[in-house]
């Protein structure tokens, strides 16, 4: 093919004991999972005990990955930038409209992520009824760990997601508190959109949630999964 300028990168993933990469097509994330992280945002609670679950998306290339300390961006234009802890799902292979019972089967491995969110941009898109894509789809706004395979780690359905900023704890919950579990969210997903090989979920985050300043240093993990280390410059 003849481009007229070269075609960017592919995102990827390290894979943990692999030298090969997974890449990237989209990254779709899922708000509002955890019920204290929902009632610490505002949202009413329901009836169920849970809300439909509703979907947003960072580009691909927002993504800052792999081992050690990961450096990650301070963006511009905000002065209240927020980490959000979860698990990240891989998939393998995709689908559409995908029967909850045979969702697990299209997932490749897992991750730690970190969701970055400029809050204060986020909330007045809110007051004005404004799309939220500038305040999720940022550069470096998506962080991840190298991603385990299922052949070793399984499909981890309890273990501690934690999060601490200077060694400070500031978030810290179960997976057995996700209200959608991961079947449940690659089901109802493939319903909106074909899912494919190569696509990332974030499956939301734990009460908590605050600000970051530039030097600070995240220590993360998901138990079963990995672990991840970042620093804000």
């Amino acid at each position: 093919m003849n481009f007229v300028f070269a075609p960017h990168p592919i995102a990827s993933v390290p894979i943990a004991g692999s030298e090969q990469l997974f890449p990237v097509r989209r990254i779709f994330c899922v708000g509002r999972n955890y019920a204290e992280h929902a009632r610490e945002m505002g949202a009413a609670d329901q009836a169920d005990g849970r809300e439909p679950p509703f979907f947003f998306t960072k580009p691909a290339d927002a993504l800052v990955c792999g081992v050690g300390e990961l450096p990650v961006k301070y963006p511009p234009l905000t002065k209240n930038l927020h980490h959000e802890i979860e698990m990240v799902v891989a998939l393998g292979a995709g689908g559409e409209n995908v029967p909850v019972d045979a969702a697990q089967s299209l997932i490749f491995g897992y991750a730690v992520g970190l969701d970055l969110t400029r809050r204060d941009i986020q909330a007045r898109a809110k007051e004005k009824s404004h799309p939220w894509d500038m305040s999720k789809g940022f550069d470096h706004s998506a962080v991840a760990s190298e991603i385990n395979p299922t052949s070793a780690c399984g499909h981890p359905r309890t273990g501690r997601i934690w999060l601490t900023v200077n060694g400070q704890l500031r978030q810290q919950g179960d997976l057995s508190e996700m209200m959608w579990k991961v079947p449940d969210i690659i089901a109802n997903l493939s319903t909106m959109v074909r899912l494919e090989a190569g696509d990332l979920i974030y499956t939301g985050t734990p009460a908590g949630v605050g600000p970051l300043q530039i030097g600070d240093v995240l220590e993360a993990g998901v138990d079963g999964v990995g672990n991840l280390s970042a620093r804000i410059v």
